[in-house]
């Protein structure tokens, strides 16, 4: 029976980053964003709010400055060598983030099945952010769900890669889990925990398990 492995981007993929962080840097707003980031964090505003404000950041924003920040973004190590081995195991690999799916999708390009983020206009941005487009936790586990039904996978064998509270919905959805440099919201959650800079560490955890 084939697997689903589903990867947060924020935190979980990057290092101690986050994708907006990452972007803002670009255009020289990194402490506005990281101040949004720790106020979605700790639960002080939610995706939409942070949505609205990171839009508002961005007026400037092009193509290329998200080029540049995906190139330079830190990753995890292993990445592309991880999902590598999920394919060819016959299993599946998805990165589901509240982050843009302009940077998001990007992640196709390195074996993900499937990239899943919230959707912006198109850059540079001429039209308003369209709220219904924005993902929340609870939408992290709906978007699992039908990938499920896409590849033909039960959700018994699906497992969770993530680090915060936007992951804790899918966590608890999910029968397998990794919490990677995770915070407080997974203590106890998470079947696996992991802290360091590989994603083959990582995976190896629950490759060992099944």
């Amino acid at each position: 029976m084939a697997r689903l492995h589903l990867f947060d981007l924020d935190g979980t993929l990057l290092y101690g980053s986050s994708a907006p962080l990452e972007i803002s840097r670009q255009i020289g707003l990194e402490a506005e964003t990281l101040a949004l980031d720790h106020a979605i964090s700790t639960g002080r505003i939610g995706p939409p709010e942070y949505a609205t404000q990171v839009y508002a950041l961005w007026a400037q924003l092009t193509d290329g400055h998200v080029a540049a920040a995906f190139e330079q973004a830190p990753w995890l190590s292993g990445i592309e060598d991880v999902w590598a081995e999920i394919r060819d195991d016959g299993d599946y690999c998805a990165v589901v983030s509240l982050s843009p799916s302009f940077f998001v999708e990007r992640l196709t390009r390195w074996g993900a099945h499937a990239a899943y983020g919230s959707r912006y206009p198109a850059l540079p941005f001429a039209e308003p952010v369209d709220l219904a487009g924005i993902l929340s936790a609870a939408a992290k586990v709906q978007i699992a769900d039908r990938l499920c039904e896409e590849f033909g996978v039960r959700s018994a064998d699906c497992v969770a890669y993530g680090d915060s509270l936007s992951d804790k919905d899918l966590f608890e959805a999910v029968p397998r889990s990794v919490a990677i440099n995770a915070d407080r919201h997974l203590a106890g959650i998470a079947t696996h925990s992991y802290m360091g800079r590989s994603l083959r560490d990582a995976y190896e955890l629950v490759r060992r398990a099944l």
